[in-house]
């Protein structure tokens, strides 16, 4: 086993699994002995990144490495940056011909790994989602996705029908052109969709979460859903602009009508639908200046090298060779 943060490349492999490692000290030690002993036509290899956990994953982590049956590759960021920023680490350090990302709660059965990847080659996609039956997750965290998925179609140029998986499997060429990317807000699947229009989907099965509960917390739900809508979209600025105008467009008429109505008619008081007008347009107002305000803090903060992480340490662990037995001469 060697630490570094630069080893030479490897042949290429026909497959890396990259895995983001948050709180999974439970459940990562399955699942990698599940995905060594897949058997891959041209080998694998497994990318653990482990994203500032503080439990102890990255212990479990080193032991996993220590006695590697396929190459594993360890890489301990220096603190939390989230799940898109710890895939995006780990795909600069793969060597496969093909790239699949998973999470670590075994929601996503290890089996599915190989029939995700032979999909892949027979299809020539250059990236192949997958989507499920029925998603095992908390209700509030569905509803998200669907809204997520929703705002997409619009925001990404999404094709009609695709569910934005984090189970997915990406061609090199992908691999390659995503990973140029090197601002401190990466969304994967926004970067994907900018990239290539050589998507495919497969159904897979997804399984209740066998330990512990869910890293995604609201905060960071909306937090990824503002990367995808204020960094690879100008639609929100659009939406400020046509709210805008609509708004113009409403009080120039709201104007002509009080014109009208002092002219020709008695003059109400009207004080609770001025305020009422006033509470709209002001908010409508904070709200554009907010959303211009994310652009200029993200530029800011992008221009500034505010970095998408940082690495502490690479590992990587090579599985240990049978020795030969010595010649015997008589």
């Amino acid at each position: 086993m060697v630490d570094s943060l630069g080893a030479d490349a490897a042949p290429d492999l026909a497959l890396s699994i990259v895995i983001p490692v948050y709180n999974g000290a439970d459940s990562i030690g399955e699942l990698v002995e599940a995905l060594e002993a897949l058997e891959i036509p041209g080998g694998h290899e497994i990318m653990l990144v482990n994203d500032g956990s503080p439990d102890n994953s990255l212990a479990v982590c080193r032991k996993l490495a220590a006695k590697a049956k396929i190459p594993i590759t360890l890489i301990d960021h220096a603190r939390n940056y989230g799940e898109h920023n710890a895939v995006m680490t780990g795909l600069r350090h793969t060597r496969g011909a093909h790239v699949i990302n998973m999470d670590d709660d075994l929601q996503n059965p290890p089996e599915e790994v190989a029939r995700l990847l032979a999909h892949a080659q027979k299809t020539g996609a250059d990236v192949v989602y997958t989507y499920y039956d029925e998603r095992q997750h908390a209700r509030w965290r569905n509803l998200g996705s669907e809204f997520t998925n929703w705002v997409a179609n619009f925001v990404l140029d999404k094709p009609k029908g695709l569910y934005l998986s984090s189970f997915r499997c990406m061609s090199a060429f992908l691999v390659r052109e995503i990973t140029r990317y090197d601002g401190p807000y990466p969304y994967i699947d926004g970067l994907i969709l900018q990239v290539t229009q050589r998507i495919d989907w497969l159904l897979v099965r997804h399984l209740p979460r066998a330990v512990g509960r869910s890293n995604y917390t609201l905060r960071r739900l909306l937090r990824l859903w503002m990367s995808m809508f204020v960094n690879f979209s100008v639609m929100p600025l659009r939406i400020s602009t046509l709210a805008g105008f609509a708004l113009s467009v409403i009080g120039g008429l709201g104007g002509l009508a009080a014109i009208i109505e002092a002219l020709f008619f008695a003059v109400p008081a009207g004080w609770a639908s001025l305020f009422v007008a006033v509470l709209l347009i002001s908010g409508v107002q904070l709200m554009i200046l907010g959303i211009v305000g994310e652009y200029l803090g993200r530029l800011y903060l992008t221009a500034n090298c505010k970095p998408q992480a940082v690495v502490r340490t690479v590992t990587r662990a090579e599985p240990a060779k049978p020795q030969a037995a010595p010649a015997q001469f008589g």
